[in-house]
């Protein structure tokens, strides 16, 4: 029995039902609305990984529909992160252009999208643009975490640190990965780099969780 793409599935059922739960028990306002979008982000990559690696649909358009999904969850999450704290200038709509250049560009080159390896957790895929697409990715989450990190040194109400508190858990542990590829490739060990995109997004399992968490005690009615 093939058990590749197993880890997938589970946690696009699991990520489904919070994101049903999201829909049926969460205030309706444009912060948990974005929450929705990433959880069901999240949702649709495990699921295409799970018909990559377990289905064996492992051509190159289910893997750039795989990219392609993922390409905007860390600047919406970053957008999510922003708009927390009231930043609302239509200028930071910019920072979803590199995703969007990948999605026009790798249709062009899409016979180089292949999957060299999936396992029961993860897969590894090729791709041009690689080093690229992963400083594109990488950046607004680090900037997401020190825009947390400073705004909560300044707070003073103990709920909204709270808040704060659990997405910077959840922002910390999809970094881990990342942090371990990094330190591993300067020791010359590249198979976890390789895999990246795979990995975090199994960590982000628990992002999701912290984010379904701040949604449904995020009861405040924000301007749309």
């Amino acid at each position: 029995m093939n058990w590749n793409g197993i880890i997938s599935l589970l946690f696009a059922c699991i990520e489904f039902i919070l994101l049903i739960n999201l829909i049926v028990f969460a205030e309706k306002n444009i912060i948990n609305k974005m929450i929705m979008l990433l959880v069901a982000i999240l949702t649709v990559y495990q699921t295409f990984e799970f018909l990559i690696c377990n289905l064996l649909f492992n051509n190159s358009l289910l893997a750039y529909l795989a990219f392609a999904a993922i390409s905007f969850l860390p600047p919406l999450n970053l957008l999510f992160n922003f708009r927390y704290f009231n930043y609302n200038r239509k200028i930071l709509r910019l920072i979803f252009l590199p995703a969007v250049f990948f999605i026009i560009y790798y249709p062009f080159v899409i016979e180089k999208f292949e999957v060299v390896n999936c396992t029961v957790f993860y897969a590894s895929y090729n791709y041009p643009l690689g080093t690229l697409f992963g400083f594109f990715y990488y950046i607004p989450i680090i900037i997401s975490l020190l825009l947390l990190s400073t705004k909560k040194m300044k707070m003073q109400d103990k709920e909204r640190i709270k808040q704060v508190n659990v997405l910077i858990y959840g922002e910390l542990f999809i970094s881990l990965p990342v942090i371990l590829a990094f330190l591993m490739s300067a020791f010359h060990s590249y198979k976890l780099l390789n895999s990246i995109e795979s990995i975090m997004c199994k960590f982000a399992f628990v992002f999701a969780i912290s984010l379904v968490y701040f949604a449904l005690n995020n009861k405040k009615v924000l301007n749309e």
